[in-house]
C-alpha cells in the first residue's frame, strides 16, 4: 500500500529545492552588479533580496562612482523570472550626475527590458554585440543634459550632439531589438532647447512622435534598410529654421507591392528666418521669399512620392506617382507607368530599393505624364525678371518667347513646344502645362543616356496648355 505521506513529502522537497535556487539569485545579482562596472570605479549597494513565492531578485540603492568623476544612482534593479533567462529586468530611478556638483546629466524614471538576453550587461569587458538583445523595451521620463560628455556619446551624429541645453523624452517603446536590427522603436513627446543645436542653430524643438519599423543592417554586414518611418508634429523655432511638419511617412518595404514617401503640411516661416539672417543676405533672401510666397513669408508644402508594382504575364509594371504642392506658388504632378522585363533574379521591389538595377531591364514601352499648374508663381517670376532686366513685363516675355523659338530651331519642335508652354505660363495666357510622353515598344536606359540630344526624336510627345 503506498505511503499516504508521499505527496506531502514530495511537495515539501520541491518547495525546498525551489527556495534553495531562489536564494542563489540575490547573491548572483549582487555579484553581477558589482562586476558590471569592471573595476572602473567604486560600487555601493543597499539591500539585495529575493522573493519567496516567485522568481525575483531585487537590489536597492545602487551607487557607482566612475573614475572620470560621474556618479550613477539607481533606486532599484529588479530581475523577474529565471535569472539565466529573465522575463524582464526593471531599472527604477536612474540618475547620472556630476560627481562634484551633483548636477543631473541624465535621468530616467523607469526602464523595462523585456526578455533580455541576460540579467545584467557589463558596461566594460568582453561583451560582444551579438550577446545583447531584448524582446521589448520601455523607458519613461528621460531627461538629458545636452552639454554633457554623456550626451555626446549617446547622440554621435545627431543634430544636437555637443550642444548646450536640455532634452526630454516622455516615452520610448521598442520590440525585437538586437545589435544588427530593430523590429520597432517609437519615441513619443520629445522636447529640446539649447544653444548650438548643429543644423538647427539655437532655440527649441518639439516632436510628437517618431516610429521606426523593420530597421536592418545596423552592423554594416548587409545594406541598411528601413521598412517604415513615421514622424508626427515636428515644431522647430531657432535662429536658423522656423517651421513645422505635421507628418512624414516613409514606406521602404516594397515587398507588398507599394511604398514611397509623403510629406504633409510642411510650413516654414521664411520671414522670421530672414529677419534672423545676416544683414548682407536679407535682400536676396527676401526677394526669393516674395516670389515663393507672394509676400506672405509663409512657405507651405505638401508632397508625395509613391511607387507600386504588379506582375503581369512574365513582365512587371512599375508605377510611380509624385505630387508636390507649394501653396500659392505651383503644383507639380508626375506619373510614370513602365512595363519592364527584369533580369533574372531581380524582383520589382529590388528596383525600388536600388534604381541602378533598372539599367539592365528591358523597357516595353511606357507612359510618362507631367502636369505643371501655376498657382501664382509664374506671374511673380515675370515681374521679377522684368525688373531685373529693366524692361516692361511685355518686353521681358517677348524676349523669352524669342529665345524659346531659337532653342526650338536647335533642339527640335518638341523642345520648342515645352519652352513655349512655359512662356505662356509666365504671360498668364495659360495656367497649366501638361506633357505626355510615350516610350517606344522596346528600349533600355542606354537608349536614352548614350545620345541625349536624340531623345526627343525617339519619343512620342505631346504638349498642351490650358
Amino acid at each position: 500500500m503506498p505511503d499516504s505521506r508521499w505527496p506531502l513529502i514530495a511537495g515539501v522537497s520541491l518547495l525546498l529545492a525551489a527556495a534553495s535556487a531562489l536564494a542563489d539569485e540575490p547573491e548572483r545579482l549582487e555579484a553581477d552588479l558589482r562586476a558590471m562596472f569592471g573595476g572602473h570605479g567604486s560600487v555601493e549597494l543597499g539591500e539585495v533580496s529575493g522573493a519567496l513565492l516567485r522568481s525575483r531578485a531585487t537590489a536597492e540603492d545602487l551607487v557607482f562612482e566612475t573614475d572620470e568623476g560621474e556618479r550613477l544612482r539607481l533606486a532599484r534593479y529588479i530581475v523577474n523570472g529565471d535569472y539565466d533567462s529573465p522575463d524582464e529586468v526593471i531599472l527604477e530611478g536612474l540618475r547620472i550626475e556630476d560627481g562634484l556638483t551633483e548636477l543631473p546629466l541624465m535621468s530616467a524614471e523607469r526602464i523595462v527590458l523585456g526578455e533580455p538576453s541576460q540579467a545584467v550587461f557589463p558596461l566594460y569587458g568582453d561583451l560582444v554585440p551579438e550577446d545583447v538583445s531584448f524582446g521589448s523595451l520601455a523607458i519613461d521620463d528621460i531627461v538629458i543634459d545636452l552639454a554633457s560628455e554623456l550626451a555626446e556619446e549617446l547622440f554621435q551624429g545627431a543634430a544636437f550632439r555637443g550642444s548646450e541645453g536640455r532634452l526630454t523624452i516622455a516615452r520610448v517603446r521598442g520590440e525585437s531589438l538586437a545589435h544588427d536590427a530593430i523590429g520597432m522603436l517609437e519615441i513619443t513627446d520629445v522636447a529640446g532647447t539649447g544653444q548650438d543645436l548643429d543644423d538647427l542653430g539655437s532655440g527649441s524643438f518639439t516632436l510628437g512622435s517618431l516610429r521606426l519599423e523593420g530597421l536592418a543592417g545596423l552592423d554594416g554586414d548587409q545594406e541598411e534598410s528601413l521598412a517604415l518611418l513615421a514622424l508626427r508634429d515636428l515644431d522647430i523655432a531657432s535662429d536658423r529654421l522656423v517651421g513645422t511638419l505635421a507628418a512624414l511617412d516613409l514606406d521602404g518595404d516594397f515587398g507588398d507591392g507599394s511604398g514611397g514617401l509623403s510629406l504633409e503640411d510642411f510650413h516654414v516661416d521664411l520671414a522670421r528666418m530672414i529677419a534672423l539672417a545676416p544683414e548682407e543676405e536679407r535682400t536676396r533672401l527676401r526677394m526669393a521669399s516674395n516670389v515663393l510666397t507672394d509676400g506672405s513669408g509663409e512657405l507651405r508644402l505638401d508632397a508625395a512620392f509613391l511607387g507600386d508594382w504588379e506582375e503581369e504575364g512574365g513582365r512587371s509594371v512599375l508605377s510611380s506617382e509624385s505630387r508636390v504642392t507649394a501653396h500659392d506658388a505651383l503644383r507639380l504632378l508626375f506619373d510614370i507607368e513602365l512595363p519592364v522585363v527584369l533580369p533574372d533574379g531581380v524582383a520589382p521591389a529590388d528596383v525600388f530599393a536600388d534604381s541602378d538595377l533598372l539599367e539592365a531591364a528591358t523597357l516595353l514601352g511606357g507612359d510618362l505624364h507631367l502636369t505643371l499648374a501655376d498657382q501664382g508663381l509664374f506671374a511673380r517670376l515675370a515681374t521679377l525678371g522684368a525688373a531685373m532686366e529693366g524692361v516692361t513685363e511685355a518686353q521681358y516675355i517677348e524676349q523669352l518667347r524669342t529665345q524659346a523659338q531659337g532653342f526650338g530651331m536647335m533642339f527640335g519642335a518638341q523642345v520648342q513646344s515645352i519652352l513655349m508652354g512655359l512662356v505662356d505660363l509666365l504671360e498668364g495666357s495659360a495656367s497649366e502645362l501638361a506633357i505626355d510622353i510615350t516610350l517606344p515598344a522596346e528600349s533600355n536606359l542606354a537608349t536614352w543616356t548614350d545620345d541625349p540630344m536624340g531623345v526627343p526624336d525617339r519619343l512620342s510627345l505631346s504638349v498642351e496648355t490650358r
